[in-house]
């Protein structure tokens, strides 16, 4: 089987106009929505993460070194960007960077190629490129760097120059 999965990474409101949310975060939700549309007219699959975390947010590891609450379940900011919801889209929750089960799914279905966009380029797209990756190592993957933003522009392009040493394609 050859299947190409379309993997939309953490594109929630926190991350886009709430807690966490950037300009550059902002500026490509238009992008990704037309590569989710692309994808979609293609009969590709798309599949979601999702950062999530519970009320203890700021007592965990993660919660200690940023001590910003985001992404908690149930809130407006843990949803999916209204205008990049799928009615059929997958969503792999997640509370960490990177979704093994995302990995393992992807296993399942015999993929063969994955291309990944969405938020923060520099923390959970990284995380979820070199994680797939890792445990798919024949599988094709690409990052639209056109459909990622990172925390800073600066670590944007860090994390791109980090993927594509990993044998990640960046278009």
């Amino acid at each position: 089987m050859h299947q190409k999965v379309l993997v939309v990474v953490d594109m929630q409101n926190d991350f886009i106009s709430g807690s966490l949310g950037t300009k550059e975060a902002q500026a490509v939700v238009k992008s990704v929505k037309k590569k989710m549309d692309k994808a979609v007219k293609e009969k590709r699959e798309v599949v979601y993460t999702r950062d999530t975390h519970g009320a203890n947010y700021l007592d965990t590891q993660e919660g200690k070194k940023l001590p910003v609450p985001h992404c908690i379940r149930y809130t407006s900011g843990w949803e999916i960007e209204k205008s990049l919801q799928l009615p059929n889209g997958k969503v792999f929750d997640k509370d960490t960077f990177g979704s093994l089960d995302l990995a393992h799914y992807l296993l399942s279905v015999g993929c063969e190629e994955v291309e990944l966009v969405g938020v923060c380029t520099d923390i959970c797209v990284i995380s979820n490129a070199l994680l797939i990756k890792a445990y798919l190592p024949e599988v094709k993957i690409t990052v639209d760097s056109h459909c990622c933003a990172g925390t800073t522009p600066d670590n944007h392009a860090q994390a791109l120059r980090a993927m594509a040493q990993c044998q990640i394609e960046i278009v």
